[in-house]
């Protein structure tokens, strides 16, 4: 499967952002999607994934309460909509797919990830 995320871009403290990750190539309600993100002089960090049918979702504790994951197997898309960004959320945002249906903990491993999109830059003013 090939991933492209997009719908980045420049937003002020307090705003928000949604990008998408499109799918193509596979059977995309097969497939487990992340989000990653990564900030500038740091490792790549977890930020949230979803479940093949969209049931279960996971958060880092940095996006709880502010971000939500969903997707849309009929347009082969899955969407992550962030509000009240922060500074700290300035990063290239990556989307990822695993075959792998995933519980608890076992979203956050970016090596259960076989599949990756390009990444998308979103930078949060302050």
């Amino acid at each position: 499967v090939q991933l492209q995320a997009s719908g980045g871009g420049l937003v002020q403290t307090g705003g928000s952002l949604r990008l998408s990750c499109a799918a193509s190539g596979g059977t995309f309600s097969r497939y487990t999607i992340g989000w990653f993100r990564q900030a500038p002089g740091k490792e790549r960090e977890f930020v949230t994934g979803i479940n093949f049918g969209g049931a279960t979702t996971y958060y880092a504790d940095s996006a709880k309460g502010r971000f939500t994951i969903s997707r849309d197997n009929s347009k082969n898309t899955a969407y992550l909509q962030m509000n009240s960004l922060k500074p700290e959320d300035t990063a290239v945002y990556y989307c990822a797919a695993s075959t792998h249906r995933k519980v608890g903990s076992a979203f956050r491993l970016d090596t259960g990830y076989a599949y990756w999109g390009q990444g998308t830059l979103v930078t949060v003013s302050s």
